[in-house]
């Protein structure tokens, strides 16, 4: 299955590794491999992930890696990442729609 990555998460990937390079540039480094890596498995188990709670969608669901959320949804033929930011931010209907 297809994975893309929608720009906006795409940023968040960047913007979250910047800030986490400030203090620990290896970690942030790390961080950002085991985001894409844990993505990755997605093209085999798409439904891996848990559904999110607070849209209640079977197609948008949630991996949790640490502090953060990646935000997908399952298409027929596609996984769209949606949305990378911390489990501690609530989520805009804006930035799942896709």
């Amino acid at each position: 299955m297809k994975i893309t990555w929608s720009p906006l998460a795409v940023d968040q990937v960047r913007d979250i590794a910047t800030y986490i390079s400030l203090d620990k540039p290896a970690i942030a480094v790390k961080w950002a491999e085991k985001i894409f890596n844990s993505v990755e498995l997605l093209s085999e188990h798409p439904e891996s992930g848990r559904v999110v709670s607070e849209i209640n969608r079977i197609e948008i669901r949630e991996l949790v890696q640490g502090n953060y959320r990646v935000i997908y949804k399952v298409k027929p033929k596609e996984i769209l990442v949606l949305v990378v930011k911390s489990y501690r931010q609530q989520l805009k209907e804006n930035e799942i729609k896709a």
